[in-house]
């Protein structure tokens, strides 16, 4: 087996006395991708998340947006529940430290 560079953390909790089982977070082969924009479609079995970039700086008289698709992640239901509830959290706390996000001139 080979040895997991010193970034990788485990990490445990314990509960109710109860020893829980470690996680160890793997990064060696995480790649990093900037997206400013997100499309979402859903199925019974399945939420896909649509990640791009928007490269349009002139829209011109034909009045299109490109936007460069550059990943998909595909959830099950009960996954992109935990992944809303965890970016609540997130969006709350960075709202209460920096101002609300205003999203559509909303």
């Amino acid at each position: 087996m080979d040895q997991v560079e010193s970034n990788a953390q485990p990490t445990a909790d314990i509960a109710d006395g109860v020893r829980q089982s470690a996680v160890l977070w793997d990064d060696r082969n995480m790649v990093t991708h900037f997206a400013n924009v997100v499309n979402i479609q859903s199925t019974l079995e399945q939420v896909d998340l649509f990640f791009g970039t928007n490269k349009t700086w002139n829209i011109g008289n034909e009045r299109q947006v490109h936007v460069e698709l550059t990943d998909r992640v595909i959830l099950s239901p009960h996954a992109a529940k935990r992944l809303s509830v965890a970016l609540a959290g997130v969006l709350k706390e960075y709202e209460s430290r920096h101002g609300a996000l205003k999203i559509d001139g909303r």
